[in-house]
């Protein structure tokens, strides 16, 4: 049974491995920053979708939006589509889980509007879907992926991929690339 010490330091080397490269991204990641900043100093909505953990991402993004990252400010538009148990259960029972998503970017989303999904494999049906519902209907959309981006890759207007076979180290990068958006977006935003 390996120590402790041995998992938590071979934890830390794939991870310092895993965010070395996050540099590369600088480009995605500014053309992500304008977009969010366009979709919100232009009064329309960000929508955010994710699962398990990245569902959790995308709300702490989302909250960190519409309610303040680091300093007092307005809060902006910013949804979490993970987040209401009764309408995701609902779609899931009545049209099947990779609807969940894709469906209420249908109710919810207008021309002007962002997605922002987050899949640390690119593999998830309902996050393609909801790629595909977005960019149906007109709106913008970044994809935080995992891996090789996956059936994902090539659907949003952003991507932002995470190279790499750990899902923890993926969803560790996607959450600290998160983090830097938002305090770009933060630094762009009225405050008022």
């Amino acid at each position: 049974m390996p120590e402790v010490s041995e998992i938590l330091q071979d934890a830390l080397r794939a991870a310092n491995a895993t965010f070395e490269k996050l540099g590369d991204l600088g480009p995605a990641l500014s053309h992500a920053a304008d977009l969010v900043t366009e979709c919100l100093i232009s009064d329309h909505k960000l929508l955010v979708c994710g699962n398990g953990g990245s569902a959790a991402d995308g709300a702490d993004f989302s909250a960190e939006l519409a309610c303040r990252f680091v300093n007092d400010r307005r809060p902006y538009p910013a949804m979490n589509l993970a987040q209401g148990g009764s309408l995701t259960s609902a779609i899931s029972n009545d049209y099947g889980f990779d609807e969940v998503f894709a469906r209420q970017v249908w109710a919810f989303g207008q021309r002007g509007d962002l997605l922002l999904a987050i899949t640390t494999s690119g593999n998830s049906r309902n996050i393609l879907r909801a790629l595909e519902e977005a960019k149906k209907r007109g709106l913008t959309s970044i994809a935080f992926l995992g891996r090789d981006g996956g059936p994902a890759k090539g659907i949003a207007n952003v991507e932002l991929i995470i190279g790499g076979d750990s899902t923890a180290r993926i969803q560790e990068a996607h959450k600290f690339l998160l983090h830097v958006l938002c305090e770009i977006v933060d630094a762009r935003i009225p405050k008022a």
